[in-house]
């Protein structure tokens, strides 16, 4: 019944996802941005870390590009709301974690077609990693939209107003790019700074997609990312669905 239920609604939203060529476009032309702008920059610098740039470079872009792609996902159930298609799901026996689960699993399909796209574009311009350290990425990745779409959904169930929403949402993401080193690693930052990154769990998750980028598949670094990545996906889902089911959505 779950599984029935979570492919109508996964069905569903995919369907308008791929009639939205829009959303494809600007979903994918921040982080080909940074590709083309900001890689050749730290091309040949000391980065303090194993890895040329494009290994340093293109993890964090997979993650950034989960993290706000998933992190604003929420924007569409508000507007749902508004026109009373939550509403009319109250009334159907459809499962209420099938909800949740239906949209964050389509949000991870869209996610994981960009991505590749992405690193991609990152191989032609000079990224040289293994495959088994790719896939890897992705799956680090995806278990992080994974995350951030279940919280961003129950956010957006807690808030009635698109205005107030994407505030909320930038006090969260912004924080978490800047603090996990998404852009550069941790290592180049003071000590204070790199204590605090610490705090945060994305951190972890980039340490790891950079060790598997390469070649580096055990030790701490990768059972730390692996440990988080897991934990903080199940929270996640796990918040999203009691507030999907005390909502009724």
């Amino acid at each position: 019944m779950l599984f029935h239920d979570t492919a109508l609604v996964f069905g569903r939203y995919a369907r308008q996802t791929v009639r939205s060529k829009l959303q494809w476009l600007f979903g994918l032309l921040m982080p080909l941005l940074y590709l083309v702008f900001f890689g050749p920059l730290l091309t040949d610098l000391p980065l303090g870390a194993e890895g040329d740039s494009w290994q340093i470079l293109v993890p964090g872009l997979l993650l950034q590009l989960g993290l706000f792609s998933a992190s604003f996902a929420g924007f569409g159930i508000i507007i749902e709301n508004e026109m009373g298609v939550v509403e009319r799901m109250r009334v159907t026996p459809v499962s209420r974690l099938a909800l949740l689960l239906g949209r964050v699993l389509r949000d991870t399909a869209v996610f994981i077609v960009q991505a590749v796209l992405l690193v991609l574009a990152a191989v032609v311009m000079g990224l040289r990693a293994p495959l088994a350290g790719i896939l890897i990425g992705f799956a680090f990745a995806a278990a992080l939209t994974v995350a951030m779409a279940s919280l961003s959904y129950a956010i957006a169930l807690k808030i009635s107003k698109p205005q107030e929403f994407g505030p909320v949402i930038n006090a969260v993401s912004m924080p978490a790019m800047l603090l996990s080193g998404l852009m550069l690693p941790m290592a180049l930052a003071p000590f204070w700074l790199d204590v605090l990154s610490h705090l945060m769990p994305f951190r972890y998750m980039v340490d790891a997609v950079r060790a598997a980028y390469v070649g580096e598949y055990a030790g701490p670094t990768m059972l730390y990312g692996v440990l988080v990545s897991a934990g903080f996906a199940a929270l996640a889902v796990t918040v999203g669905t009691r507030v999907f089911r005390r909502a009724g959505a």
